[in-house]
């Protein structure tokens, strides 16, 4: 299988983890968002990357105390900046939904991720920070200029996605919307949203200050397809500092922390309205309906922990195939383009689109086409490459 090819395939099993990742909390009952996702954190953050770069590479703590105090520390810090899109990447989901919130902040994660390191590069080139060509050596090759084509077509998609939820958010009554999407807020989503997608595009730089962990690793005898799972564990616990502390802060300002243990939740966080009674003040929700499933809680918030961290389990893999074609910097646009693919799709299937018209229906599978057409241009592009 031709080493390109391989690496979108990679990075598609990277989008449907991340496009995925959600649909566990969904089954998450009685815990406070701030609670669910700091349980679903750990995973993402800590254990799973351990765990497996653990499992897949060779001396994974001599390799990283073997690192240079700057490499860290920049590696850790772009994945802090990563972590404040993260942390607001959920709220999104709560506020838009997963097709529409997805679409617009991923939509800035593309444009900033994939374009702004090689332009980056232009103007101040820190050895630290392994990018492979200017935005300029890009564009001077034909496969180069066939790969921006294929960003330019991404973004078009995304675009088209973006005013397919407008379009529906425009359309459909109120009432609808809260169906699908109980916290549906078209404005606080698009705030959230966007500075999510600008926050995240970090991950690309901590991913390129990342690499000397990556040659390193290989000089330790890893083989190269996992060489990349090593700086995860910075980058992650840069990503896991932010979400810790303001789900810690929210757990504290809510009065919601007792939940990681509680076998009941109180009543002003049972999400149980008071029944009123005929004649009488209304009644406080039964210990029944105050019980929470903990078990299942926890099971669903670390597989949906787990699953989200594969996007980057398949995301390093990705990049290293696209590294041995050259085209590495198109790495972060095909992540892009199939998280939004997948997530849309269900989108589809919970519902978020029930009740839309026929024009905000056809946008939204337009929309996909186009991502699903961009990574066949790109694919194509870093063909050329190895070709070349």
């Amino acid at each position: 299988m031709p080493t390109s090819f391989l690496g979108v395939v990679f990075h598609w099993l990277g989008g449907l983890a991340s496009g995925s990742f959600y649909v566990p909390y969904k089954g998450v009952k009685k815990w406070s968002w701030e609670t669910y996702w700091l349980v679903g954190g750990f995973f993402s953050w800590i254990i799973c990357p351990i765990f497996f770069a653990s499992a897949m590479t060779n001396d994974l703590f001599a390799v990283i105390r073997a690192q240079s105090w700057n490499t860290l520390c920049v590696t850790y810090l772009f994945g802090v900046m990563w972590g404040m899109g993260g942390l607001t990447f959920g709220l999104t989901m709560r506020y838009l939904g997963m097709s529409l919130g997805m679409g617009v902040a991923l939509g800035y994660c593309t444009v900033f991720g994939t374009l702004l390191p090689p332009i980056f590069k232009v103007f101040v080139d820190v050895p630290d920070v392994y990018i492979a060509e200017t935005i300029g050596q890009i564009f001077a090759t034909t496969p180069g200029k066939i790969t921006l084509a294929g960003i330019v077509v991404t973004m078009a998609g995304i675009a088209i996605a973006a005013y397919a939820g407008l379009t529906k958010e425009r359309e459909m009554p109120e009432a609808e919307k809260k169906k699908a999407i109980a916290e549906f807020n078209f404005r606080k989503g698009i705030l959230v949203a966007t500075f999510s997608g600008v926050m995240s595009a970090g991950m690309a730089f901590a991913m390129s200050a990342g690499n000397p962990i990556g040659t390193a690793s290989l000089a330790a005898g890893t083989d190269s397809i996992w060489t990349g799972l090593p700086k995860l564990v910075v980058i992650l616990l840069g990503g896991f500092t932010t979400n810790f502390i303001w789900c810690v802060l929210l757990n504290i300002k809510n009065r919601t922390g007792y939940q990681y243990l509680a076998s009941h939740v109180r009543p002003e966080h049972a999400g149980v309205a008071p029944m009123h009674l005929a004649g009488g003040p209304a009644a406080e929700p039964s210990r029944e309906q105050l019980k929470v499933p903990v078990a299942p809680n926890y099971l669903f918030s670390a597989l949906a922990g787990a699953t989200w961290y594969f996007q980057f389990f398949f995301y390093t893999m990705g990049e290293t195939k696209m590294k041995e074609a050259n085209s590495d910097f198109a790495s972060w646009t095909l992540h892009m383009a199939s998280i939004i693919i997948f997530s849309t799709l269900w989108g589809i299937y919970f519902k978020e689109w029930k009740g839309a018209s026929a024009k905000a229906r056809g946008l939204i599978f337009a929309g996909i086409a186009t991502l699903v057409f961009s990574t066949v241009v790109i694919g194509f592009g870093t063909w050329l490459k190895t070709r070349g």
